[in-house]
This record gives structure tokens, sequence and C-alpha cells, in this order.
């Protein structure tokens, strides 16, 4: 089946780590998938290229993290995913990943768009947190007039003043309708606090389960969760993770939603 042809949760670490770690988590979400029948893309970023600070850790980078990437794939049989902030990366992430993602921040950027595009990817582009839902509309053409085959939005949450987000629950019905595209959403940014952890992200993860059930409720059409067996020593966005030992039991609880709001 191809990629988001239904129901598919894109999960995996925040940035890539090493060997061990990666595979750690993929084979999880391999087994996950297997027993759930929902497919899985593999997640992990190569480069954090907008972290707060100058300091702080970025990822393995370009190089190394498609080989890694290359391993995840080769040994959990996963899709997977990265993300890219520059469009000299494009070509070399698209020969290697499933996916490309574009961040929240760089949505609206031409240039990045066009290039993801012409690698002939799928993209998840993800919504700027500025943004209005039907604005993305303009994005998804600007991907799918470069030549992108399919193309997904992702829904992360709108600034609330300083260092909050909230999730407008209308948004997967305006951006499937003005869009005309799947939605996803991002049950883990979708909790950070921009900016409230000494210049870092700060985050609020007690929330990711009922946000993702009203997600679900609401008619998302996948979803995005960033997940680490140990979130506390994760070198990226630890503050708003999902455990990996609850992951099974939520995927459950979402199948069941699902189920439910398909038959009502």
């Amino acid at each position: 089946m191809s990629l988001f042809g239904q129901f598919t949760l894109i999960a995996g670490p925040c940035a890539l780590e090493d060997s061990t770690l990666n595979l750690r988590i993929a084979e999880h979400l391999a087994r996950l998938s297997e027993r759930s029948g929902v497919p899985v893309v593999f997640k992990g970023s190569f480069d954090k290229a907008n972290r707060s600070k100058l300091q702080s850790p970025r990822g393995p980078g370009i190089d190394e993290g498609l080989r890694l990437l290359e391993e995840v794939r080769g040994q959990s049989g996963l899709p997977v995913l990265t993300d890219i902030h520059e469009s000299g990366q494009a070509a070399a992430v698209g020969g290697v990943a499933d996916v490309l993602q574009i961040p929240a921040f760089l949505c609206r950027q031409t240039d990045l768009l066009l290039a993801a595009a012409a690698t002939g990817r799928p993209l998840n582009v993800k919504k700027g947190q500025w943004m209005a839902p039907e604005e993305m509309s303009a994005v998804v053409e600007k991907a799918t007039q470069g030549g992108a085959p399919l193309v997904v939005v992702t829904e992360r949450g709108t600034f609330f003043g300083y260092g909050n987000l909230v999730v407008d629950m209308r948004a997967f019905r305006i951006i499937r309708r003005e869009c005309r595209v799947g939605v996803v959403f991002d049950g883990t940014h979708s909790v950070q606090r921009p900016g409230q952890a000494d210049g870092s992200s700060g985050g609020d993860p007690e929330h990711i389960p009922d946000l993702v059930r009203a997600a679900v409720a609401a008619g998302c059409d996948h979803l995005f969760l960033e997940t680490h067996p140990e979130p506390a020593t994760a070198p990226s966005d630890g503050s708003n993770m999902l455990p990996l030992e609850t992951l099974d039991a939520l995927l459950d609880e979402v199948i069941q939603l699902r189920s439910l709001r398909e038959a009502g």
C-alpha cells in the first residue's frame, strides 16, 4: 500500500542518536505496526538546525544521519522520514528518505518546498505555529506544482501568547477541506512550551494522550509522535516526548476511537 493510503503513525526520536538507540526504537515500532496493522514511518532528524542556543545538540549531521536512516530501514523494514532545512539538502536526502519533512518554521520557504518536491518523494509539511489552517492551501499548492506526488500537512498547535501552544480541533476539517490533503496531528510538539526551559523548549507531556484522543475524535487522518525509551536522556525535545513504553497502549486506544468514529 502507498504511503499515507490509510491511517499511519509517524514515530521515532526527535534527533537521530547511535545505532543501538535508533534500532531499539525502530524495532519496537516495527513490532507495533505488525501487531496493530497500522503502518508506521520511522522519524529521526539528522540536524536540529533551529535550536534556540548555539551550543544545543544538533544531531549527527547529514552524511552520518543518512547512513543511520538507511540502517534503520534495512534492519526494521520501516520507511523513514527526516526533515530538511536547506534547499541544497533535498537531493541527497531524497535519495535515502521515503518521506521528506518541512519544519513548521520553514513551511512558507518557496525554494525549500520546490527543492523537496523535485525529489519526487512524498512531503510532510508542518503548519507554522502562526498560520491559520486555511493558509496552508498556498503551501500545498507550491509543493504540488513543484512535482510532489503526495503532500500531507501536520497540525502542531498555534502560538497563544508567549511560550504556549493551543490546538484548534477545527483545523483538521479546515485543512482537509481547503488543502485537499490528509492531515497529521503532532501530539508531542503540540505540548511544547517554546523557550521556557532556559532558552530551549519545555513541555507538558502529561497532556499528550488527551490531545491525541481529542484529535482522533475530531478527525485527524494520521498521527505524529516523538517517542524515546528514556525521554530525560534525549538530546533534543525530551521534555515533550512520549515514553516508548506507553506508545502501544495509546495506539490501541486510538484504533478503538477511530472505529467508533467510523461506525458513528
